[in-house]
């Protein structure tokens, strides 16, 4: 294990430490950033996919730091990322063998992310004692499981909908990325009367326009099946969800998928961000200016952590439910009172 200090992502924040971990006999390669420590120990994901950055955890674990602190948390802001396929065979051996390796790494606590849940967690749990997001057996409450992080976008869209005078009753809905987050901001939505009519995973996308069958959407694709494999809409190429004509569009997916080239493609009148950082600020600014009301991640998508740092104390189920829908309802509330005070752009966090 090396530890690494970065100067050119430094200031008065953070990071506290950039860990970068190699371990020939398991093969792992895996990062972690521990971004500010302040507020207590630091609470973020840990995701396993093939092609992430140190940058880019980096700045997820400062989406975390401003999370944390944005829903009253007594955390700071971490993130780790396992650089591997998430489907490959020895994942177990992996996530152990990376427990291990972060074992001394007191002031951080790992939880669920892109391509991890809460059987992993376990895994961490079951070697180090210290994860969140754990399953319901022994003691966890099952973020993903019960959809906390969509739970809060819906709440999220709840008030923003009401803010900009938008029904949600028959509004059409695109989901970009139907992974754990995408699939229970679906489901959330459509139980508010709306309307699916686009999801995109990586290999395509699907659309229709009367609304997508989400719950046979989500048996279909827990059994590995493609979107646009599943029958339920018409298949069209991933990119071309941005075209279609929609109310609310919630990105799920990866960090920057949204940029100031292809933002002009996207025609909603409101953005719920659901991934972490899936929007750059140049994109954003643009879309401000057409119009395109945009909640950001750190007040739409604190849900699981809020979720998991309640597992933390100790608390029960329907006391996280009660939390997520009261700290994202106010902070919804407060950030529409400061865009019209101060004349700000519906951005997101760095």
């Amino acid at each position: 294990m090396s530890i690494h200090y970065m100067d050119d992502f430094a200031d008065d924040l953070g990071p506290e430490k950039i860990i970068h971990i190699y371990e020939p006999k398991s093969k792992l390669r895996a990062i972690v950033v521990i971004d500010n420590l302040s507020l207590g120990p630091a609470i973020g994901g840990c995701r396993m996919a093939p092609d992430v950055s140190t940058r880019e955890v980096f700045r997820l674990a400062r989406a975390m730091t401003l999370k944390n602190a944005i829903n009253g948390l007594p955390h700071g802001g971490g993130k780790s990322a396992i650089i591997a396929d998430p489907k490959s065979e020895n994942k177990e051996a992996l996530l152990r063998a990376f427990a291990q390796a972060i074992k001394i790494l007191t002031d951080y606590i790992p939880g669920p992310d892109m391509g991890t849940d809460e059987r992993c967690m376990a895994y961490i749990h079951d070697e180090i004692g210290r994860a969140i997001g754990l399953p319901r057996i022994i003691g966890g409450i099952p973020l993903d499981e019960l959809g906390m992080t969509g739970y809060g976008i819906a709440i999220a869209g709840d008030v923003a909908c009401e803010k900009i005078s938008l029904p949600l009753q028959g509004a059409r809905v695109t989901v970009q990325g139907f992974g754990n987050v995408g699939k229970a901001a679906a489901r959330f939505f459509v139980q508010r009367g709306a309307r699916v009519i686009g999801v995109s995973d990586l290999n395509g996308a699907i659309f229709n326009s009367n609304g997508i069958d989400i719950q046979a959407l989500i048996q279909m694709t827990n059994s590995d099946r493609c979107v646009s494999d599943t029958g339920l809409g018409l298949a069209i190429q991933r990119d071309d969800l941005l075209k279609l004509e929609t109310d609310i569009f919630i990105p799920a997916a990866r960090p920057d998928v949204i940029t100031e080239l292809n933002q002009g493609l996207l025609k909603a009148r409101l953005v719920v961000e659901g991934a972490n950082i899936p929007i750059t600020h140049e994109a954003a600014r643009v879309m401000h200016k057409r119009g395109v009301t945009i909640v950001p991640d750190i007040v739409a998508n604190g849900g699981g952590v809020i979720c998991a740092a309640t597992e933390y104390q100790g608390l029960s189920e329907a006391h996280a439910f009660e939390r997520v829908r009261n700290t994202i309802a106010r902070n919804t509330e407060e950030l529409f009172a400061r865009v019209e005070e101060e004349k700000l752009p519906r951005t997101r966090s760095p």
